[in-house]
């Protein structure tokens, strides 16, 4: 619709977004995989700290651990940063990460496999740890039939990459968006097909639900699904065991108690989550991604607020 249509200038600045994204596939697809993950470290490393998100980055990091010194916080910044580096990096070449079966171990597979023969559907849940798009791939691959969500980029081009990309490791995304998303995964459900959605990113308008002790917006779907049909969350993470080597782990199910007060239910299944997730970060603090706003914005206006005048 002519609405939607974007203006000259944006639409060249896509274009020109889309081609620099192209050169760096190119470029990280001619070398080995290590060294384009030492790489991404290295840049992201030096670059990451000029940025606005690491700002970001130390606001929350600060409110996960209160107890942390500065230089402790510091060294978690610089971590961060290189994990987040490797991860910009390998993403063009995930296919060729998987394609090399050393390099992802798959802990719980059994329970993948009970899922594809008859223990499904159920609703997988998991956060932006490490190498988080290789989750997909291994569900995919496990013969579980599943409706993959994930959040599509403002640039459409840029988007057309990615879906590309992914589609290199057998992995088709659904973006779902309003009602009608909603609607969708519904009838995947129903139909006995899985559904994965990510649950750790701020969700304006969900649950209220406490994450280190600050109040947390989080999405009510997982929790709702699981509700109304009566299954599992299936929580998975990924962990980076050395440069671009990874474990890939399916946790044990959570089952939700369902007391017939949906709304109640709902909020305390957004809080085990919540707490699955705290359970995840404190592990493995470096590996998640620290630079979104998770918490509302008035957490990080306070944390740019100068001091108060002695």
């Amino acid at each position: 619709m002519a609405e939607n249509k974007p203006s000259l200038g944006r639409d060249i600045g896509w274009r020109l977004e889309a081609f620099a994204y192209d050169v760096a596939e190119a470029l990280a697809r001619a070398f080995p995989i290590d060294a384009v993950s030492d790489f991404g470290a290295w840049l992201f490393s030096r670059l990451g700290p000029l940025t606005s998100a690491h700002r970001v980055a130390e606001t929350n990091l600060r409110i996960v651990f209160p107890e942390k010194s500065d230089a402790e916080i510091a060294a978690l910044l610089a971590e961060q940063w290189r994990h987040l580096g490797r991860w910009f990096a390998e993403f063009p070449i995930l296919d060729r990460i998987l394609a090399d079966p050393s390099r992802v171990e798959v802990v719980g597979a059994v329970r993948l496999a009970e899922i594809r023969d008859g223990g499904g559907p159920v609703v997988f849940i998991s956060g932006h740890f490490s190498s988080f798009e290789l989750m997909s791939a291994v569900i995919v691959r496990s013969g579980v039939p599943c409706q993959i969500t994930y959040r599509a980029t403002n640039n459409p081009y840029v988007d057309a990459r990615i879906r590309r990309g992914r589609i290199r490791y057998g992995v088709r995304l659904f973006a779902p968006k309003g009602t009608e998303g909603a609607r969708e995964l519904l009838r995947a459900l129903s139909r006995g097909e899985s559904v994965a959605l990510m649950n750790d990113q701020k969700f304006n308008g969900g649950v209220p639900a406490p994450l280190f002790g600050v109040t947390a917006h989080t999405a009510p779907g997982p929790s709702s699904f699981a509700l109304r049909y009566g299954i599992p969350l299936q929580p998975m993470s990924v962990q980076r065991i050395d440069r671009a080597r990874f474990r890939v782990i399916v946790h044990e199910p959570i089952f939700l108690t369902d007391t017939g007060d949906r709304n109640a239910d709902i909020e305390a299944g957004v809080r085990v989550v919540n707490a699955w997730m705290e359970a995840r970060i404190r592990e493995r603090p470096p590996e998640w991604f620290w630079v979104h706003k998770r918490w509302p914005n008035e957490v990080y206006k306070r944390a740019k607020a100068p001091p108060p005048a002695n």
